[in-house]
C-alpha cells in the first residue's frame, strides 16, 4: 500500500513567518507532527511519502504512486486542503481526512472518501482494521481520550528537516482552565495527558542524532498543565539530558500563572526553554471575566509579565478585542499594554467563535454567528456579530496594528523587553545562514528599510549595552519585518 500523506498550505499569516523565514532560506515554520505521528501508527509494511506543500510541490505523478492520500490540516488551512481534495478527487485517488479543520467540520466535507477524526490514536486502527476487511466506513468519530504514552514517536525522516527553522515534539494535550473561546477542551478534555520523561528524552534523542540544533517547539496548549509531574519527572529529566549539549532551544505555551511559581520558571530555564507564548487576551477585567480567563484576573499583568522575563522566558502574547464588555477605549488600552509589558511578539486578533465552543454555542444561541471563523488571527475577520459597531471595532483594530508595528514602537518595545530579560545559558549552535541572515537584515532592514534608523539605534545599543542579546535583538528586528509585511498586506 503506496500512502501519500499530504499537508496543506499556510497562508502568509503571522505565525507563518514567511517573510522572516527568507533571511535564514527556510521554507516553512515546522513539519506536520501530526501527519508523521499519524505515519507511525501506519503498518510498517506500507510505504509512505510525505509532501508538505508549504516546502514542495504535490504533483500528478505523486498522485499517480498513491494508493491513498491522507491529509490533515487545521481551520486556517482550509483552502490549500479545499484544492489538494479536488487534485485526489481528479487523479481517483480516494482521500482519508483528519485533525482539526474536518473534525470541527465535517459537514463541509461531503467528497471525502474517509473522515477519521478526532484522536488518531482511536479512530485510525478503527479505520485501518475495516480497510483490510474491505469494509471502510466514511466517517470515524470517538470521545475517547487516548493515552499518548502509547503513541508512537514521528517519523522525522520522511521530512527533509533542512527546510523547516524548527521542529516540533508534544508532551501533553488537554488543557485544565475552560476560556469561552478556545476550542482546545472540545477537542482534547480538560484532563492533561502527558508523555513520560522517557519517551521525551527517546524523542528528542532521535531529534539530535539526526543533527537538529535549532529550536524545539512543545505544542503543548498548557505546558503546565500538570505541574507535579513537570517537577517530579519531566523537567530534571530534560536538565540531565541537555548537560554537554549545544543548541536546541525549548519554547511552548503556558498560562500566565506560571509567573506565581519562580522555582519552576528556574527549572523550566535551566531545562532549555527560552520562550513562552501566553495568552493574556485583554487587560479588561470584565471581558477576562466574560470569557472565564478567571486565571488573568485580579494582577498586574504588565508586572506579571516582566516577571516572567526576567525569569529568562520571552513572552509571546495573544490578544483579543471584540468582547462584549469592549468598549472603543480598548483599543488604546491594548497598545498601551503592549507597550509597557515589552512583549514583542503580540498577536492581536478580533474575537471568533470556533466551532463547538462554549462561545459558539451562546452566540449561535442569540443569532450572532454568521459564518465559519477563518482561523487567521490577524486577517481582521470574525464570524459573529460583535455588540460594538463593526466598523468601529474595525476601525481600532486597524489602529492596534498600525501602532504596535510601526518602526518606532515596535523598537521601543524590543528595548523594553531587552532590558528585563535574563537570557538562559544554553549552548548556541550558529550555522552559516544565520550569519547571512545578519547581513541581508543590514541590506534589507539597515539600508533600504523604513525602519533603517531604529535599527541602528537598536543594533548598536544592543551591541554595547547587552551585547550576548545581539543575535536576539536582530532576531526580532526580522520578526518585526514579517508582522509589519502582514499586517500592510491583509489588514492595513
Amino acid at each position: 500500500m503506496n500512502i501519500l500523506l499530504v499537508y496543506p498550505e499556510f497562508p502568509d499569516t503571522f505565525w507563518s513567518f514567511k517573510h522572516a523565514l527568507k533571511f535564514i532560506r527556510k521554507m516553512a515554520g515546522a513539519p506536520p507532527l501530526g501527519l508523521l505521528t499519524i505515519a507511525a501508527l501506519l503498518p510498517e509494511s506500507w510505504e509512505k511519502r510525505l509532501i508538505d506543500v508549504n516546502v514542495t510541490k504535490l504533483t500528478q505523478k505523486d498522485l499517480a504512486w498513491a494508493d491513498y492520500v491522507f491529509i490533515s490540516a487545521m481551520v486556517v488551512q482550509r483552502e490549500s486542503a479545499n484544492k489538494i481534495i479536488a487534485r485526489a478527487q481528479e487523479a481517483g485517488v480516494p482521500v482519508v481526512a483528519g485533525g482539526p479543520l474536518f473534525t470541527c467540520e465535517p459537514e463541509q466535507y461531503p467528497q471525502v472518501d474517509h473522515l477519521v477524526l478526532n484522536e488518531g490514536e482511536v479512530t485510525l486502527p478503527l479505520f485501518l482494521a475495516d480497510l483490510e476487511r474491505g469494509s471502510a466506513r466514511r466517517v470515524y468519530t470517538s470521545d475517547e481520550y487516548p493515552d499518548i504514552q502509547q503513541t508512537p514517536a514521528p517519523i522525522w525522516g520522511l521530512a527533509d528537516l533542512k527546510r523547516y527553522a524548527s521542529l516540533s515534539i508534544q508532551f501533553s494535550r488537554g488543557c485544565p482552565y475552560n476560556c469561552d473561546f478556545c476550542n482546545v477542551t472540545v477537542l482534547f478534555g480538560h484532563r492533561p495527558r502527558t508523555k513520560t520523561a522517557a519517551q521525551l528524552i527517546a524523542e528528542l534523542g532521535g531529534i539530535y542524532a539526526l543533527g537538529w540544533r535549532g529550536p524545539v517547539f512543545f505544542v503543548d496548549d498548557n505546558f503546565i498543565g500538570n505541574k507535579k509531574q513537570l517537577r517530579a519527572e519531566i523537567l530534571p529529566a530534560l536538565i540531565e539530558w541537555r548537560k554537554g549539549k549545544v543548541g536546541l532551544p525549548f519554547n511552548t505555551e503556558v498560562s500566565v500563572n506560571i509567573a506565581d511559581d519562580p522555582d519552576l520558571m528556574h527549572m523550566m530555564v535551566d531545562a532549555g526553554f527560552n520562550t513562552v507564548f501566553v495568552g493574556i487576551e485583554t487587560p479588561d477585567e470584565d471581558s477576562l471575566a466574560e470569557c472565564g480567563k478567571f486565571q488573568n484576573r485580579g494582577r498586574d499583568l504588565v508586572e506579571t509579565v516582566k516577571r516572567i522575563h526576567r525569569a529568562g522566558l520571552q513572552v509571546q502574547g495573544g490578544f483579543i478585542v471584540g468582547f462584549d464588555s469592549d468598549t472603543p477605549s480598548i483599543f488604546q488600552r491594548q497598545i498601551d499594554f503592549i507597550q509597557n509589558s515589552g512583549i514583542v511578539t503580540a498577536m492581536v486578533g478580533l474575537l471568533q467563535a470556533p466551532y463547538g465552543t462554549t462561545l459558539y454555542q451562546r452566540l449561535k444561541g442569540e443569532g450572532r454567528v454568521v459564518s465559519n471563523m477563518s482561523g487567521d488571527n490577524v486577517d481582521g475577520s470574525t464570524n459573529i456579530i460583535p455588540k460594538m459597531n463593526i466598523e468601529t471595532l474595525r476601525a481600532g483594530y486597524k489602529m492596534i496594528l498600525s501602532q504596535i508595528y510601526s518602526p518606532g514602537l515596535y523598537y521601543d518595545r524590543v528595548k523594553t523587553f531587552l532590558r528585563e530579560y535574563h537570557p538562559p545559558k544554553i549552548g548556541v549552535h550558529m550555522d552559516f545562514e544565520h550569519i547571512l541572515a545578519l547581513f541581508r537584515s543590514i541590506y534589507q532592514l539597515g539600508i533600504r528599510g523604513a525602519e533603517r534608523v531604529h535599527y541602528w539605534r537598536l543594533f548598536f545599543w544592543t551591541l554595547f549595552s547587552r551585547p550576548r542579546l545581539f543575535p536576539l535583538a536582530i532576531t526580532l528586528a526580522i520578526y518585526g519585518y514579517h508582522f509589519r509585511q502582514v499586517c500592510e498586506l491583509h489588514v492595513l
